[in-house]
């Protein structure tokens, strides 16, 4: 039995010990299926289970069977907010905190809170419910989904403005998919169930199509599909479940440099859209090094893989076959896709088959093989170039070997000659590992002549009496040749786990930089001198102002940024899609240019202007830099987004002073317009005051209450 994965196991633990509050979600693909409604039945059964269950925000549409669910629980009132003379009743988060329940009820997760409130968006005041303790329940339909955006754009013809990042439906506890068929969904329209008036009119002309029901409602089926399997692989992983349950349709495609991997990879789209599975295709490393011609091919294969739907995945391993298999276990893969072998059969029999391999251990999971294309058959992968031996190497290699001899001239009367052997294996071994494999294998047969030469009688000859030496002369080559072989692959895995920490490194480099800052325009410099020390290459960033995109650093205005460079960065803000050089957008532009695309919106662009072509053929390069610009662009728009809600305080903060200093003002101006105007009616009844010094005060007192008043009125705009 496989032992649990400790990592699978400490998530479950902190899991469970976790305070947060659990989110379950009641998906559908429209309006009017019926989310609120089995929402409410499920509060109710919990509520008859003894669980502390209110009602924080229902939205019933005057539906009078939904109302009714609502007798018997507990309601938080509203917060009424007036903004432009419309009153507005909207969550009052503070008062359902306040009132800590066990399960809370808020409908329509994406929808946009009323200016003043404490979050912008309802599934900000979720979170906060949540990261108290308290479950929810609430409601979504799929066109709010970020991610679905473009599609449900795509089919109905209508932009969404109101979305939730993918994010909070992937942490959610629990999706409940609530459907209806497309014609019960019509009828409850057409009876005003799900919209009224003027708003139902305009429903049935948009979404309520019923090619847009149906394509909507598979849009919901495959998010809820994706949530249940993201729950069942992590229960195989908590309890350690190695069998592939075939419960979806998943494979995977394996890809290498051979030409032949397009037409898998092709065929690979083809059965799965026949089959409407998910499918990867995944490339493992073996630490062989590849031709540039080779890379560039694997590169182009990854790429047409990425475009037509597919995760691409790197893996690293010395077995092909195990690697696939043990992946294809993990992620629940049923099936595995191959190239038909095109090695000699000779060379099979030898060295092993990959196919035979994966055949003999891949137990549940099936495995297909398909025929590459045959007019590419003779293209194929060529053999790495071998550079120029360094003579000084060379010289301390047979230095190495002279060393040994020597040592075991020195010991050959005390051991037996066979016994001497392993002070040649072990010169052989530093020199594979100090060297490389060639001159270790250089070492391995210089050692056997050597040995033969000075330790086996007759001595200073290469004639062998006992012909029991040749076998032990062909064992000690052999041995060496795969001390050699061996260390030339971990020399080769050593660098390539290098180049990874490297990579590794640069990322939390750049998180920690980018965790340093809380002002937009400053991480985008610090995302851009990272991206440059690492790529090597100038970088220029472009920031989203309206609907452009305005460059940032202007020293490569001139130099690298012409009109044209600037509309392809326009380009790719504007459709959230790389373009320039190496894509399939603009692939004359001089620069390459990746949108910073965040969690609501794209915050920018970043253009990069490699030195040559071959700068990202590396497919972990590419993926690098994508890495980059999403953790710049989540960064940036986290510090928009911090931005925005201190002034929004700020605001809020302004306008309670200023209502405050005019009621208090508005208290204090009365009392000496009160008397300013008492004494003056005394001075007009002139005839009642025959007394000068009489007058005189009151026009002293008159005089008095004026200036309070214009100190008043002089304060008033300081404060203000």
């Amino acid at each position: 039995m496989d032992r649990p994965d400790p990592d699978a196991i400490l998530a479950k633990v902190n899991s469970q010990e976790s305070k947060r509050g659990k989110l379950k979600i009641f998906f559908g693909a429209v309006a009017g299926v019926g989310k609120t409604y089995a929402m409410l039945e499920a509060a109710r059964l919990r509520k008859k289970e003894g669980i502390d269950v209110v009602a924080g925000y229902i939205e019933a549409h005057k539906r009078p069977e939904t109302q009714n669910l609502l007798e018997g629980l507990e309601t938080i009132p509203l917060r009424h907010i007036t903004y432009k003379n419309v009153d507005l009743n909207d969550f009052d988060i503070d008062a359902a905190l306040k009132r800590n329940p066990k399960l809370i009820l808020v409908d329509e997760l994406a929808h946009t809170n009323a200016p003043g409130a404490r979050h912008p968006k309802r599934w900000q005041d979720i979170e906060e419910l949540l990261d108290n303790g308290i479950d929810v329940y609430t409601t979504l339909n799929v066109q709010h989904c970020e991610s679905a955006n473009d599609i449900v754009a795509q089919i109905t013809g209508v932009r969404v403005r109101e979305t939730i990042p993918d994010t909070l439906i992937e942490n959610a506890y629990e999706i409940e998919l609530v459907d209806l068929p497309s014609e019960e969904l019509l009828k409850r329209l057409k009876e005003g169930k799900v919209y009224l008036g003027e708003q139902a009119a305009r429903a049935a002309e948009n979404f309520f199509q019923p090619g847009n029901l149906l394509a909507l409602r598979q849009l919901a089926l495959r998010y809820t599909e994706r949530s249940v399997d993201v729950k069942l692989l992590s229960y195989k992983r908590a309890h350690a479940v190695s069998t592939v349950w075939n419960a979806r349709d998943k494979f995977l495609v394996s890809i290498s440099p051979s030409p032949s991997s397009v037409s898998l990879v092709r065929a690979g789209k083809r059965i799965a859209s026949d089959l409407g599975a998910e499918w990867t295709a995944v490339y493992v490393d073996n630490f062989s090094q590849l031709i540039e011609k080779d890379k560039k091919r694997l590169a182009d294969t990854m790429f047409l893989a990425e475009k037509l739907g597919a995760k691409v995945v790197t893996l690293s391993g010395y077995d092909v076959a195990e690697t696939l298999i043990a992946y294809a276990r993990a992620e629940n893969i049923s099936k595995i896709i191959m190239g038909k072998p095109g090695k000699p059969r000779w060379r099979e029999r030898i060295f092993g088959s990959i196919v035979d391999h994966i055949a003999r251990r891949c137990g549940e999971i099936d495995l297909y093989l398909l025929s590459g294309d045959i007019a590419q058959a003779e293209d194929k992968p060529g053999a790495v170039p071998l550079p120029p031996v360094n003579w000084k190497d060379g010289i301390l290699t047979i230095g190495v070997v002279i060393a040994c001899t020597l040592l075991n001239l020195c010991l050959v009367s005390y051991f037996a000659p066979v016994n001497l052997v392993m002070i040649y294996l072990l010169g052989v071994a530093w020199t594979a590992f100090r060297y490389g494999r060639r001159l270790s294998i250089l070492a391995s047969f210089l050692s056997v002549l050597f040995f033969d030469f000075f330790l086996i009688p007759p001595y200073l000859t290469f004639v062998v009496d006992d012909t029991q030496y040749l076998f032990t002369f062909a064992v000690m080559f052999t041995v060496g040749m795969l001390i050699a072989d061996i260390t030339g692959k971990l020399r080769r895995q050593n660098f390539t786990i290098r180049l990874r920490e490297q990579r590794t490194q640069r990322l939390y480099s750049l998180s920690s930089a980018l965790a340093k800052s809380s002002y937009p325009q400053e991480l985008f410099k610090i995302a851009a001198g990272h991206t440059e020390d690492f790529f090597k290459c100038p970088v220029a960033i472009f920031v989203a102002l309206d609907s452009k995109v305005a460059l940032l650093t202007q020293e490569l205005k001139n130099e690298y940024i012409t009109e044209n460079e600037a509309a392809v960065a326009q380009w790719a803000y504007e459709h959230k899609k790389p373009a320039g050089n190496g894509t399939d957008t603009l692939p004359g532009a001089r620069g390459v240019y990746l949108p910073f695309i965040g969690a609501e919106k794209v915050v920018g662009v970043m253009g990069l202007f490699p030195a040559g072509e071959k700068q990202f053929i590396d497919p972990e390069q590419k993926h690098l830099l994508e890495l980059f610009v999403a953790q710049t662009a989540l960064a940036v728009e986290g510090a928009q987004l911090a931005v925005a809600a201190d002034d929004a305080l700020t605001k809020i903060e302004n306008e309670r002073l200023k209502n405050l200093i005019l009621t208090t003002f508005s208290m204090e101006l009365p009392v000496p317009l009160a008397a300013v105007s008492s004494i003056a009616q005394e001075l007009l009844k002139t005839e009642n005051i025959t007394d000068e010094a009489l007058r005189t005060e009151l026009v002293k007192q008159m005089n008095g209450e004026i200036e309070r008043l214009n100190l008043l009125l002089r304060e008033l705009p300081k404060l203000i």
